[in-house]
C-alpha cells in the first residue's frame, strides 16, 4: 500500500505526520521524502546512510557537422530547450525535460543525448523504517524527474509512505498520483483553509481517495472542520496545539516515541487510511 502525506501549504506539519506515522507501524516500512528541494524527514529518523545514487536526465548534444539549422527540433520542443538561430541548433540544458523528442524528429541525425546530473537519491535505515531521500542539486529547476526516479524505487507489496512537497505544483502531482490514498495535513487558520481547498481540488482531479489531518487544533477556529463537513471529507485525526509537541519537534524527536499517548492516535490514523486505500482498490476491481 502506498500512502502520500501532502499539504496545500508549507509548515502545516506534513513531515511530522509522515515520520510519526511511519514509526508508529512497528513493521518494515519505506518512507520516501519526495520534497526534493528541501528534504528533512531524516532529521527525525536519524538513520545511518547506506547508499547514495546519482540521478541524471538525458539532454541533447548537437553535432554541428550534421546540423543545418532546419529547426525541426525547436518546433517540436514545448519547453524551448533547443532552438536554431541561423546555421545550427543551440541547447539550453536547464530547460530540458529529457523527453528525447528532438533526437527523434531531427531529419539529419545530428542530435544525440548525454546525461546531466540533477540530484541524488540517498538511502538510510532507522529501525524498521527505510528512508529514501531525493535531494535536488542546487540550481536545478526540475524536481519531477528526480521524484519519478525516487518513486521508481518503490518496492511492490511493501508499505510505503510518500512525504510529498508542499503546495499543488507539478512536484505534488508527480508524487500523489502513484498513491493509493492521500492524507492532507492542514491547520485551522484562514491560510490553512484556503490552501486546503486548493489541495482538495488537486487530489480530486487525480481521483485518489483522501482525508484530512488537522494539526494544532486550538490555535484558530472551526472553519476547516466546517468545510470538511460540508464537502463530506473525512477528518482522520485532530492533533492538539500541545506545547510538548513543539518541544519534542525542536529537539529532532518524534511524538510517538517521546509522548507515548500519541502512538495510539497514529495507529488509529493508519487504520483510517487503510479504509481509504481500500476504496481505490475496490474501484479498480469494479473497472476490471
Amino acid at each position: 500500500m502506498i500512502i502520500a502525506v501532502a499539504s496545500g501549504k508549507g509548515g502545516t506539519g506534513k513531515t511530522t505526520v509522515a515520520v510519526n506515522l511511519a514509526r508508529s507501524l512497528d513493521r518494515p516500512v519505506h518512507l520516501l521524502d519526495c520534497d526534493v528541494e528541501e528534504p528533512n524527514a531524516n532529521l527525525f529518523l536519524h538513520g545511518a546512510s547506506e547508499r547514495t545514487e546519482e540521478v541524471t536526465l538525458p539532454v541533447p548534444v548537437v553535432d554541428t557537422a550534421k546540423c543545418d539549422g532546419c529547426n525541426e527540433c525547436g518546433r517540436f520542443c514545448q519547453y524551448h530547450a533547443i532552438a536554431s538561430f541561423g546555421s545550427q541548433a543551440l541547447v539550453f540544458p536547464e530547460l530540458c525535460h529529457g523527453c528525447g523528442g528532438c533526437m527523434l524528429v531531427c531529419p539529419h541525425g545530428a542530435i544525440t543525448e548525454t546525461p546531466r546530473r540533477i540530484g541524488v537519491v540517498e538511502m538510510a535505515r532507522s529501525g524498521e523504517v527505510t528512508a529514501l531521500t531525493g535531494r535536488l542539486d542546487v540550481g536545478v529547476a526540475l524536481a519531477p524527474p528526480l521524484i519519478r526516479a525516487l518513486t521508481r524505487r518503490i518496492v511492490p507489496e511493501t508499505t510505503t509512505i510518500l512525504d510529498a512537497p508542499p503546495g499543488t505544483s507539478c512536484s505534488v502531482v508527480t508524487t500523489v498520483r502513484s498513491a493509493d490514498a492521500v492524507v492532507l495535513v492542514t491547520e485551522p487558520t484562514p491560510f490553512g483553509l484556503h490552501d486546503l481547498t486548493l489541495a482538495v481540488d488537486t487530489v480530486r482531479a487525480l481521483g485518489v481517495p483522501f482525508g484530512v489531518v488537522v494539526n494544532r487544533v486550538g490555535v484558530g477556529d472551526g472553519r476547516v472542520h466546517a468545510y470538511c463537513a460540508a464537502e463530506r471529507i473525512p477528518v482522520l485525526l485532530d492533533i492538539s496545539d500541545d506545547r510538548r509537541i513543539a518541544e519534542v519537534y525542536s529537539s529532532g524527536r518524534m511524538m510517538v516515541e517521546a509522548l507515548p499517548e500519541y502512538r495510539a492516535l497514529f495507529g488509529e490514523l493508519w487504520h483510517a487510511v487503510e479504509k481509504l486505500a481500500a476504496k481505490k482498490k475496490g474501484s479498480r476491481e469494479a473497472v476490471r
